[in-house]
C-alpha cells in the first residue's frame, strides 16, 4: 500500500508537467476550483485523494456592464464548453499537502466572420476545438491548526496549454486569444481555506484564491482573478447524503496587451450554488451543483463600436467524483 501511495503521488506530480485546461480563460473557469465540490486538505486526512470533474458552461447571453444587451452589439454569439479535469492530492504529512490537476477543454465558438476566416463577411459560423490547456500545481500548508481545518498555500499555473489559434482557409484566426484553452502566461496563485462546525451535522467552509500572471507571451496578459466561496453543508448521516448551499464570487481585472480585448474583458459576479454530496462508501463520494448568477457586472466597450459586451452563462453545472486511497 505504501508503494501504491508513492506511485500515485508521483503520477500526480507528473501531471503538472503535462498540458491542462482553460482555467485562465476569460470565461472565468477558476470558479470551478472553489466550492464544496473541491477537495480541501481537511476533507482528505492522510494519504492520497484522486478526483475527476466534469463542468459544462454555455455563454449565450450578451451583457454590457450591469444589464443585458442586444446580440447585434457583438459579433460573438455563443461559446459552449465542456471541461474534463482529473486531479490528485497527496498529504505529505499533517502539515503539507501537494495537489496537481489536468483539465481538458472541448469548446465550440460561434461568431460572425470578418471575411478572413472561411466565409464572406457577416456570415455566422461555428468553430470547434478540443485541446489541453495550462497545468496547475499547488502546495498547501495545513499546520495552522491541529485538525487541518485551516490552511494557506501557493500554486503555479504553467503555460503548457494551447494558446495559439488555427487558421481558416482564408488565413484568419479561428479563435480569439481570450477564448483559447491556454493563456500562454505563467501565473502565481495564493489560496486559503477554513472549515468548521456550526452545530451538530451542520458545517461551514470559506475558501478563496487569487491568481495573477507573472510572465506572458505574444501580447496577451490575462487579468488578475480572485475567486471565493462560502457555504453550508448538512451531513444526513447514514444515508450518505449531504446537501449544501454556497455563494461563489469572482472578480477579474481587464486583460491587457496588443492581442487582448481590453475594453470587453474584466467582470465581477456573485453566484448561488445549491449542491448535493453522495457518500458511496468510506473512500468514494460524488458531488454535483448548479451555479446561477444573482448579480454580475462586466466591462464593456461603447455599443456604437459594433464590438461591445461579453457573453455570459445563465447557468453552469459541475459534477465531481472523489476517491481516497
Amino acid at each position: 500500500m505504501k508503494f501504491l501511495r508513492f506511485a500515485v503521488a508521483g503520477s500526480a506530480a507528473l501531471l503538472t508537467l503535462a498540458p491542462a485546461a482553460a482555467f485562465a480563460c476569460a470565461c472565468g473557469c477558476g470558479i470551478f476550483d472553489v466550492g464544496d465540490g473541491t477537495v480541501m486538505p481537511s476533507q482528505t486526512g492522510d494519504g492520497i485523494t484522486l478526483w475527476a470533474r466534469y463542468a459544462h458552461m454555455v455563454q449565450s447571453d450578451l451583457r454590457e456592464k450591469g444589464h443585458g444587451a442586444d446580440a447585434a452589439d457583438n459579433p460573438d454569439k455563443r461559446i459552449a464548453t465542456d471541461f474534463y479535469t482529473i486531479g490528485g492530492q497527496y498529504a505529505i504529512n499533517r502539515k503539507w499537502t501537494v495537489m496537481a490537476q489536468l483539465p481538458i477543454v472541448d469548446r465550440s465558438f460561434t461568431t460572425t466572420d470578418e471575411g478572413d476566416y472561411a466565409a464572406p463577411e457577416g456570415t455566422v459560423n461555428t468553430r470547434h476545438m478540443t485541446a489541453a490547456g495550462d497545468a496547475m500545481v499547488r502546495l498547501t500548508y495545513t499546520g495552522l491548526s491541529p485538525d487541518q481545518t485551516t490552511g494557506v498555500g501557493i500554486g503555479v499555473k504553467l503555460p503548457t496549454g494551447r494558446w495559439h489559434s488555427y487558421k481558416g482557409p482564408l488565413g484568419g484566426d479561428a479563435f480569439d486569444r481570450d477564448t483559447l484553452p491556454g493563456s500562454g502566461s505563467t501565473d502565481l496563485q495564493f489560496h486559503a481555506y477554513h472549515v468548521g462546525q456550526v452545530h451538530g451535522a451542520l458545517s461551514y467552509y470559506a475558501q478563496g484564491q487569487f491568481q495573477f500572471a507573472v510572465a506572458s507571451q505574444d501580447g496577451y496578459r490575462p487579468g488578475n482573478e480572485f475567486d471565493a466561496a462560502v457555504g453550508l453543508t448538512y451531513d444526513m448521516g447514514r444515508s450518505g447524503l449531504a446537501p449544501s448551499l454556497a455563494l461563489l464570487g469572482s472578480v477579474r481585472a481587464r486583460d491587457t496587451g496588443v492581442n487582448s480585448d481590453t475594453d470587453n474583458t474584466g467582470y465581477s459576479r456573485l453566484l448561488i450554488a445549491p449542491g448535493l454530496k453522495v457518500r458511496l462508501n468510506r473512500r468514494m463520494s460524488v458531488f454535483g451543483d448548479v451555479e446561477v448568477p444573482i448579480a454580475q457586472y462586466v466591462r464593456s466597450a461603447d455599443p456604437a463600436s459594433g464590438d461591445a459586451g461579453q457573453l455570459v452563462a445563465p447557468v453552469t453545472f459541475r459534477l465531481q467524483i472523489n476517491f481516497m486511497i
